[in-house]
């Protein structure tokens, strides 16, 4: 388990600069959900950051009578400072997350909510101020299409990629990527590295330097 002080440092760092630590590390697709973007508070840009550990939710469709159900709504599920990643049926062309949940997510305190699938009420959203980060939008609603089904249960993004219940999802303007407790640590270590790197690249490439010269001189392979 991560410490508090390893959390507060890995806070620092944006989600291109960890994406590249896990490669270094060789996680899965740099823990990167590829395909997941900002809807909220901007589209796709500002100094907006979501960060927190993942509370999961499995959606079934609505049809499916034999999955288990939640005991309550998911959304009653959100927690102060933590981030619900929400998977939904492929294909599907239905939201399942809207502004009555980022509502209530919002007065619990969630830092934010990643959707496998599609999100709606873009504004609504944006007025709360709340991240939101998924697939793609729709203008239909979860009712006849979708239901929650699990809640905190390791879910699959694709191959060797999963996101478990406790790991943290780091979401800004570039996406988002997940990070597994246990490389926290390698994690920032290597993240602090590559800012003191990236910091005298900067200044080279500002006096005039050529790049190829100055990343062979500073970057480690």
């Amino acid at each position: 388990m991560a410490s508090a002080a390893t959390i507060q440092r890995l806070r620092a760092f944006a989600s291109c600069d960890i994406g590249d630590a896990l490669v270094k590390l060789k996680y899965p697709f740099g823990g990167f959900l590829d395909g997941i973007t900002m809807w909220s508070p901007d589209r796709r840009a500002g100094q907006a950051k979501m960060f927190g550990p993942a509370i999961t939710v499995k959606m079934v469709e609505a049809s499916d009578k034999s999955s288990p159900s939640p005991s309550r709504h998911f959304a009653d599920f959100n927690e102060q400072g933590k981030v619900m990643y929400i998977q939904q049926p492929k294909d599907l062309y239905s939201a399942c997350w809207g502004g009555l949940m980022s509502t209530r997510a919002n007065y619990l305190g969630a830092s934010g909510v990643v959707i496998d699938g599609r999100t709606r009420d873009v504004n609504e959203h944006r007025d709360l101020g709340f991240p939101v980060f998924a697939r793609d939008t729709s203008i239909l609603g979860s009712n006849t299409f979708t239901r929650a089904s699990e809640i905190d249960i390791p879910l699959q993004f694709k191959e060797d990629l999963w996101v478990n219940p406790g790991d943290y999802l780091v979401g800004d303007a570039d996406g988002v990527v997940v990070v597994p407790p246990s490389l926290m640590e390698s994690i920032v270590q290597i993240c602090e590295e590559r800012a003191e790197i990236d910091r005298k690249t900067v200044e080279a490439l500002q006096r005039g330097e050529e790049m190829g010269p100055t990343l062979k001189r500073l970057r480690k392979p």
